[in-house]
């Protein structure tokens, strides 16, 4: 196995404790939410796969809060700018952030300068989506699946190219996976968001993206894009031609997810956060906003702090050993 599978944990009272820490006193339960915009920050740029999922779960908050949810696009850095920009934000229950592993979880693991520590600095509301990493490969590539993929890199070593949405996030490290296994080299280009590694991909300015399946699954479907493989244990419904990274031998038990969750400021009254997390859970099982998230390829998450806390500390646990293996560090 090259990384055990990732299973949702059950909620815990304990992990409640923990996760919803801050005092009462800065808000009632009825003073939230007023007359005025929530805002909710997407650590990338607008047309990518958090993008589209923060939109989705943004309007159907709004809808149940009543309030507007204004979607706020702070990319850079593989994510690491929204994520300060939310960590430094008031903790009163109007600026929320749609986190994904990448800043969240692995960012302090591959570079010093990220100042913030998710746990200490965000409060946990709820596991939104979880989707396998693609890989796509250019229009006219001399390879159409993975095996073929390696074989090509080895008879052009340092070669071929591939783009992710930075170093250090769940893109990066599924390609550093398969290269240490398979004992290939590739060139990382980082980009700033999965609408441009779609597009320089179908323009071909690199060879290899590596997308989540919210971002690849359409192009696939549209045969804009080739998929090669997809990084979790079992082939997806919406694209089932596309094989498992495990189904090629020097990649065998391959299993690897991303995800995407609700975060607030640490210090976010409790009775804020819990609202949050009843209104989250009540939008992800909507049927048409599970029918949206499953059509492009992810797992709808569920709405509890508890378990979602517990999650985060099992994921991270994970993406250190990876890090250390594959001896990724910032660029």
């Amino acid at each position: 196995m090259l990384t055990s599978r990732r299973t949702f944990v059950a909620s815990s009272a304990l992990m409640v404790a923990a996760t919803l820490s801050a005092p009462v006193a800065l808000a009632a339960p009825d003073a939230w939410p007023a007359s005025k915009p929530i805002t909710l920050i997407v650590p990338f740029s607008a047309g990518g796969n958090v993008d589209t999922t923060a939109r989705l779960i943004g309007q159907k908050l709004g809808e149940r809060l009543k309030q507007a949810v204004v979607v706020d696009n702070v990319p850079g850095a593989g994510g690491v700018l929204g994520v300060s920009k939310a960590v430094k934000s008031p903790a009163d229950g109007y600026t929320l952030l749609m986190g994904f592993d990448g800043p969240i979880s692995i960012a302090q693991l591959v570079n010093s300068a990220v100042r913030y520590d998710a746990e200490r600095d965000l409060i946990p509301v709820g596991l939104v989506t979880i989707a396998p990493v693609v890989a796509v490969a250019r229009p006219g590539l001399p390879a159409h699946n993975l095996s073929e993929l390696i074989a090509l890199a080895r008879s052009k070593p340092g070669s071929l190219t591939y783009a992710t949405s930075g170093v250090g996030t769940m893109l990066h490290l599924s390609m550093e996976m398969l290269q240490e296994h398979a004992k290939v080299k590739l060139v990382h280009v980082p980009y700033r968001g999965g609408a441009q590694i779609t597009s320089d991909v179908m323009g071909g300015q690199v060879d290899v993206g590596m997308l989540v399946t919210t971002s690849a699954t359409p192009m696939i479907q549209q045969k804009k894009l080739e998929g090669l493989g997809v990084t979790s244990a079992k082939r997806i419904e919406a694209i089932p031609q596309v094989p498992t990274f495990g189904e090629t031998p020097e990649l065998k038990g391959f299993d690897l997810n991303t995800w995407t969750g609700l975060f607030a400021p640490s210090k976010t009254p409790p009775a804020v956060v819990t609202r949050l997390a009843s209104e989250l859970d009540a939008v992800l099982r909507l049927p048409e906003v599970r029918k949206r998230l499953e059509d492009g390829g992810a797992t709808p998450g569920s709405g509890t702090p508890a378990s979602f806390a517990q999650f985060l500390q099992k994921e991270k646990q994970g993406y250190a050993q990876i890090v250390k293996s594959a001896h990724i560090q910032a660029e």
